[in-house]
């Protein structure tokens, strides 16, 4: 059992940390001021309610996936 661990934890260690890296990679990333200029123009309320209680990275992600899925569906006609 302690062979096992010893032989599983560094590949489950590395896996981790690559997960992680994906994960921080888009909070890293600095938010431009045409980005904040777009978000004021088009913020939906609960997007800036999102800004007001959980700061400005949480409400820039928030706005970038709603734009991301405007994008990637096609407008019904």
């Amino acid at each position: 059992m302690v062979a096992l661990v010893v032989i599983l934890f560094p590949p489950l260690l590395i896996a981790f940390l690559l997960v992680m890296e994906r994960v921080e990679e888009p909070l890293r990333r600095p938010t431009s001021q045409r980005e904040v200029a777009d978000f004021v123009d088009t913020a939906s309320v609960g997007e800036v309610e999102t800004l007001t209680n959980s700061g400005v990275g949480r409400a820039m992600g928030r706005w970038r996936q709603r734009r991301r899925v405007k994008r990637a569906t096609p407008p019904l006609v």
